[in-house]
């Protein structure tokens, strides 16, 4: 049985968007699946009462106190010893659930990444990717998007590593393309990081550790034509990824709707894995809906069946 936690005093809309979420999910699971609820057990109760849910479905872990997006992420993740988030990742330590979602505060689940879960030997630094579509249909998967905003060239070198076995174990696709994001193709182009980094990850490639195709620019992210993994530091995939929410909000205030389009929407992405770590940990949107709950719940579901961290464990 395959238990997969999900945090429900996380985000801007629990516990509500939570319950309703994970109602949505229970719904397409098998039966080999089991959702672990966990927050304060009269909300929870109370909100699947409202929703003619029975509670039975579901696994509780009653965890009264919340972490606050104000909190220090460090002080309260020691000392609010019960609250959702803390609770959750002990039960991830111990086995008792095989992977962890919240839409609570970001810093909180990075100390329990790092904390609790830990990196996994050889991994320099962990990182956080999303994988949106381009306008050929297929996707393309981008880290970091935030975590490491100032990266050295080796730790951009493991990102191509951890992206390729992503972009290969979950996406499902084939020798993915990796792609060092840049303001030129030319290898010459970029700041200093750049250029090392691009001399390590070709070096990479000519050992077979992952298809390294050079650099990519912005321009051709979307395109499906350079790349299956575009690698860059968290600062730049931050702006990426906001820049591409910023888009699609306005083509969605002029009611444009279209598959690409609406593949942009955070809700479809539902949230995003934490890489390089000894348990599969999923971190949502603080604004999550309902429908982005459910998908954070099935991505987790995916990446403990695909078991992606031991896929990551056996590369580095």
């Amino acid at each position: 049985m395959i238990k997969i936690g999900i945090d429900a005093f996380g985000g801007d809309n629990a516990p509500e968007a939570v319950v309703e979420g994970a109602i949505a999910a229970q719904g397409v699971l098998g039966a080999d699946c089991r959702i672990v609820l966990l927050g304060d057990r009269g909300s929870i109760m109370e909100q699947l009462s409202q929703r003619g849910c029975c509670a039975e479905l579901f696994d509780i872990v009653h965890a009264p106190e919340r972490i606050e997006m104000g909190d220090h992420p460090a002080d309260s993740f020691r000392t609010k010893i019960n609250s959702s988030i803390v609770v959750g990742f002990n039960m991830l330590a111990k086995g008792e659930i095989d992977g962890f979602a919240s839409a609570g505060s970001t810093g909180a689940m990075m100390v329990g990444s790092m904390m609790v879960a830990k990196p996994l030997a050889g991994v320099l630094r962990p990182t956080i990717a999303i994988s949106i579509p381009t306008v050929k249909g297929s996707k393309v998967t981008i880290l970091d998007i935030g975590i490491n905003v100032d990266c050295r060239p080796e730790v951009l070198e493991q990102y191509a590593v951890i992206g390729s076995v992503y972009a290969s174990e979950v996406i499902g696709q084939s020798s993915p393309r990796v792609a060092l994001l840049n303001i030129g193709e030319e290898s010459s182009k970029g700041n200093a990081q750049a250029k090392v980094a691009y001399q390590l990850m070709s070096q990479a490639a000519e050992q077979g550790r992952y298809n390294f195709v050079g650099n990519v620019e912005p321009s051709h992210i979307f395109t499906g034509d350079v790349a299956d993994v575009v690698v860059c530091d968290g600062f730049v995939g931050n702006t990426v990824l906001k820049l591409t929410e910023g888009f699609y909000a306005i083509n969605a205030s002029d009611g444009v709707v279209t598959p690409f389009w609406q593949g942009l929407n955070y809700e479809q992405a539902g949230g995003t894995p934490v890489l390089g770590v000894g348990a599969v940990v999923t971190i949502g949107h603080g604004k999550s809906t309902p429908e982005a709950i459910k998908n954070m719940i099935l991505s987790t579901l995916h990446s403990v069946e695909t078991d992606l961290v031991g896929k990551l464990r056996e590369r580095f």
